[in-house]
């Protein structure tokens, strides 16, 4: 699928260089059809690579996407040049009378304040409750995933006794659900979190279907009944040194922390990585794209079912 962004947006270079399609809006504008419009929440800090890791894999697919960034305006962002939030981001006022075929709500460092305590958590309640008619299906990822599953079905998240850190193995529970067709049985992820929900809590809410998990990271892919909102608690997203840029970065603050699980060879932090989980993350992303957005979403998407 090439990927429509802005000619000067940095991921783009970056991205053509890896053989990724990207597309430039000049060329996009050529072309006499309708793109998916997909609208990307980025609360990450350092927003240049998370577009990277997401536009890489919304790329592998057919049809063409269009990407709209947008950032929280109730939050200053201090990781990020201005010039380029100014450039290629909006804010919610600014697309709140638009429709998209789907959204990606991104995590964001905030996992041990409480959900009510993070400054523009009112802003980001009311843009989820604005996603239930003006988005055919949007896609959670780690603390995004955690904030849709509590404002959504109330389910709580807990802090672990140590961060959840590395590339762990996951079972598929729902094999013939469309979200994991063409998976394993067994298929690897990468986690980086503080926090958890717990499987019986996610079981136990009404209208949330679990759809994998993992023995060593709990709960990883849910999904609401109606196939509208997808929750995703780690990084399929994430390329092949993120764990290890987190892990140096905090040896280098003067943190403990454990070396990322089977992610280095022998568990040594000097080795290359081995990626195991670029195959999966492609699928699910591609997944996404065709069974919940492009074969449900209206051709005119101000006909949304709320």
């Amino acid at each position: 699928m090439p990927v429509n962004i802005p000619d000067t947006l940095p991921a783009k270079a970056l991205l053509e260089a890896e053989n990724v399609f990207v597309m430039g809006a000049s060329r996009a504008e050529s072309q006499d059809i309708r793109p998916l419009k997909i609208l990307i929440l980025n609360l990450m800090p350092l927003k240049i690579v998370t577009e990277s890791h997401l536009l890489r894999v919304l790329s592998n697919s057919p049809l063409q996407v269009e990407i709209e960034l947008m950032m929280t305006s109730s939050h200053a962002h201090r990781n990020t040049p201005q010039e380029h939030l100014v450039a290629f981001y909006k804010t919610f006022d600014e697309i709140r009378d638009q429709y998209f075929d789907g959204m990606i709500i991104t995590g964001a460092p905030v996992e041990l304040i409480d959900f009510e305590q993070v400054t523009y958590w009112p802003e980001l309640c009311e843009i989820m409750e604005w996603s239930k008619k003006h988005v055919t299906s949007t896609f959670h990822i780690c603390w995004g995933a955690q904030a849709g599953m509590y404002y959504h079905f109330g389910v709580q998240k807990f802090e672990l006794t140590k961060k959840m850190f590395g590339v762990f193995n996951h079972d598929v529970l729902l094999p013939k659900e469309p979200l994991l067709r063409g998976f394993d049985d067994v298929y690897q992820v990468p986690h980086s979190r503080y926090t958890e929900v717990r499987v019986e809590d996610v079981n136990a809410a009404p209208s949330l279907i679990l759809l994998s998990q993992s023995p060593e990271a709990g709960v990883f892919l849910a999904i609401s009944e109606d196939r509208r909102q997808i929750f995703v608690t780690g990084h399929p997203e994430y390329d092949e040194n993120t764990l290890g840029e987190e892990y140096w970065r905090d040896i280098n603050k003067g943190m403990e922390i454990a070396v990322p699980e089977n992610y280095y060879p022998g568990d040594n932090p000097e080795a290359k990585p081995v990626v195991t989980w670029r195959g999966h993350a492609h699928l699910l992303y591609s997944n996404w794209l065709n069974y919940y957005v492009y074969q449900s979403t209206p051709y005119k998407l101000g006909e949304l079912e709320p």
